[in-house]
């Protein structure tokens, strides 16, 4: 069993440079944590004043001042919050024109306040300075694979951005860009924006699942899941295992942490499960099953939902690994999976340099969708008129 995991994985399919690396063996044992978080102050609400009616928040992050930023792409704006929950100012607006966005969809917060902004509407990196005015526009290079508009982390200089080229989530279909060579690898890329144009510097390569002819993405394929550290190395998870490799542009993958926890070699049970989750998801009430397990949507709006979870793919193993990111101080949080193969599990918290901290117990928090100085991290949530709302808390230094 432990071969055929190994073997199906790829965590040490590495293409990086480097030679042998160091693996970590962590303990197996869970030391359960408590989330004792402190609840600093809560931003957007239905009926509340305007800049907190916030459409839809794709992303949010802290400056090294402890302001938060909060990325609703909806209204095509930034609004940066102060450490009190205040408004401080309202960046960008809807647009084609200079310093408006045309389809927002990634934000990175330098220290100093400097603002980011891929828009995918524009193809372009959008630059403000820390006072909010727009200061230029970041060209990639014209390469798809070279394109990342989905997350991007800065990095503690302040002159680029972290990316990690292949995430997992959205759609279970789709392949990379028709007539373009298919990469081998999933590269995670330091972008460095003060020029007209992106200037690219490869981190470490991800291991790319292999795929036949149909470049097809696959149900409960491996995410690629990335975490700049303030020392300039980047944390990454590319495989089905527990395997988190830390690495840096100039010596590639120097070690890999692991814990004895494996994938799940995917089932028939288990695929006709999540082809039901998933159409109930999509479809939910409207859809009709005979007895023959015929599946159809009244008034036929969506059956091509239900024919996309009919005839996806799968990968042959559930991953242990549903996600990763980094804190401020360098803390390590991996999502494992939960008993089915996309709930969340337990969160564990690790260092870089190969220590144990303890986890968070399943349902006892979320991974934060940013983390701030002085403990600060923020979560996107929802209320119970399913409004969207950014939750500050204030973490414990031990796992911030």
């Amino acid at each position: 069993m432990l071969h055929v995991c190994i073997a199906a994985s790829g965590w040490l399919s590495t293409t990086d440079r480097a030679g042998a690396q160091e693996v970590i063996e962590l303990p197996g044992e869970d030391r359960w944590l408590e989330a004792d978080f402190q609840e600093v102050y809560q931003v957007g609400a239905a009926d509340g004043v305007a800049w907190q009616e916030f459409g839809r928040v794709r992303t949010v992050a802290f400056d090294g001042a402890g302001n938060l930023y909060v990325l609703d792409a909806l209204a095509g704006r930034v609004i940066v919050v102060t450490p009190d929950g205040g408004l401080l100012r309202a960046v960008g607006r809807l647009g084609e024109g200079p310093g408006e966005f045309g389809g927002a969809t990634s934000m990175a917060v330098m220290r100093d306040g400097r603002i980011v902004v891929g828009d995918l509407g524009q193809r372009a990196y959008l630059v403000f300075h820390a006072d909010g005015e727009y200061e230029r526009q970041v060209r990639p290079d014209g390469n798809p694979a070279h394109v990342s508009f989905m997350q991007m982390w800065p990095e503690s200089g302040g002159e680029s951005v972290v990316v990690g080229t292949q995430l997992a989530g959205g759609s279970y279909l789709g392949g990379f860009p028709e007539g373009t060579p298919r990469p081998l690898t999933r590269p995670i890329a330091r972008l460095i924006l003060t020029g007209d144009d992106v200037l690219r510097e490869t981190i470490a390569k991800g291991w790319r699942p292999p795929r036949g002819e149909a470049d097809v993405r696959r149900a409960f394929e491996p995410g690629l899941w990335v975490g700049p550290l303030p020392d300039g190395r980047v944390a990454f998870s590319d495989s089905s295992a527990y395997a988190i490799k830390i690495a840096t542009a100039e010596d590639g993958v120097s070690h890999i942490l692991t814990r004895p926890f494996f994938p799940e070699p995917v089932t028939e049970r288990m695929e006709r499960a999540e082809r039901d989750r998933l159409i109930d998801e999509m479809v939910g009430g409207s859809i009709t099953r005979t007895p023959g397990g015929v599946r159809a949507v009244r008034g036929g709006g969506s059956n091509r939902w239900v024919e996309r979870a009919e005839t996806m793919e799968f990968f042959e193993e559930a991953p242990v690994v549903l996600g990763l990111s980094t804190s401020w101080g360098g803390r390590i949080w991996v999502q494992r999976r939960g008993d089915q193969p996309h709930e969340d599990g337990p969160i564990d918290i690790l260092t870089a340099d190969g220590s144990y901290l303890g986890s968070f117990r399943t349902g006892a928090t979320r991974v934060p969708d940013a983390f701030g100085p002085e403990g600060l991290a923020a979560f996107i949530e929802r209320d119970g008129l399913n409004v969207q709302t950014v939750v500050v808390k204030r973490l414990p230094a031990r796992v911030n």
